[in-house]
């Protein structure tokens, strides 16, 4: 049985210079740390280099602690933010959700079996549906419910529920409520949201039966960071599949249902393996 590397991340992004990978493959080098894989971006339209490196200490935390010392100093000459992932690291995360079950069932079965590094200490709902799901998994479940007039109380409470359980990301699982401009703000950068891409687009009630009625020939779906832009935030991932004639609005829900769990497990998973770097309006995306 092949032994699992007890690998650490390494991100960090600055203004495009001379000598970046330099400053960061030779401290880790010097510090006795192997680099395992190194993914690197330097965007000419917005200056601005983002790096992911995984890597092992050699000598363990006497290596770690050597590149910290070291890297500290020599990243602020280059205007670097960096951070540092242990291998250990799960990321602890919110889920909001309605009635639609997919997508909390996939990332609740991919939690289960330990593909995505997370821990998910709560699950909140504007509808009381999914509790029985939640319970099975010994999971916390909030039931807020909300009206036009309750919406800024309800989101005061979800707010104080993410940061009683100390979330780190927060995912939107087909949760059917537009966030205030306030609740967005909050979120900017550390929630994502999944939607469907239909093309063309469709909005509104019921979009897979409009768009079986326009004789669409491809579903897919896209997970975003949330910004104060509905539905428009930093793309992470988006996931498409072919469709023709043979399919009826029940086939395109379907589909459509399996590709949007598929692509928010992946944007959840690129974001909690420290692959993802916001860059302004855009994302870098490092896929292994």
């Amino acid at each position: 049985m092949a032994v699992t590397e007890k690998r650490w991340i390494l991100t960090a992004q600055c203004p495009s210079t001379l000598g970046t990978v330099d400053v960061v493959t030779r401290s880790l080098a010097e510090t006795e740390n192997y680099i395992v894989t190194m993914n690197s971006f330097d965007d000419r339209e917005t200056s601005l280099f983002s790096i992911r490196v995984e890597f092992r200490p050699l000598k363990d935390e006497d290596s770690l602690q050597r590149f910290r010392d070291l890297f500290t100093q020599r990243a602020d000459h280059f205007h670097m933010d960096w951070e540092l992932t242990a291998p250990d690291h799960k990321t602890r995360v919110a889920i909001l959700v309605s009635r639609y079950d997919h997508c909390l069932n996939d990332l609740l079965y991919r939690y289960r079996t330990g593909e995505l590094a997370i821990e998910i200490p709560v699950i909140i709902s504007n509808h009381p549906d999914l509790e029985s799901l939640a319970q099975w998994h010994k999971i916390p479940y909030y039931h807020l419910p909300i009206t036009p007039e309750t919406k800024p109380e309800q989101e005061a409470q979800i707010w104080e529920l993410i940061q009683q359980y100390q979330c780190e990301l927060v995912v939107l699982a087909r949760y059917m409520q537009v966030l205030s401009s306030d609740m967005s703000k909050k979120l900017d950068g550390w929630a994502i949201n999944i939607h469907h891409s239909l093309l063309p687009g469709f909005k509104g009630a019921k979009p897979y039966h409009q768009a079986w009625e326009k004789g669409v020939k491809l579903v897919g779906a896209t997970a975003h960071y949330v910004n104060d832009d509905l539905d428009e935030g930093p793309i992470i991932s988006q996931g498409v599949q072919a469709v023709d004639h043979n399919h009826y609005p029940e086939d395109l829900i379907a589909r459509g249902q399996d590709i949007e769990s598929q692509t928010l497990a992946n944007a959840v998973r690129y974001h909690t393996e420290k692959r993802v770097f916001l860059n302004g309006s855009r994302t870098v995306v490092f896929k292994d």
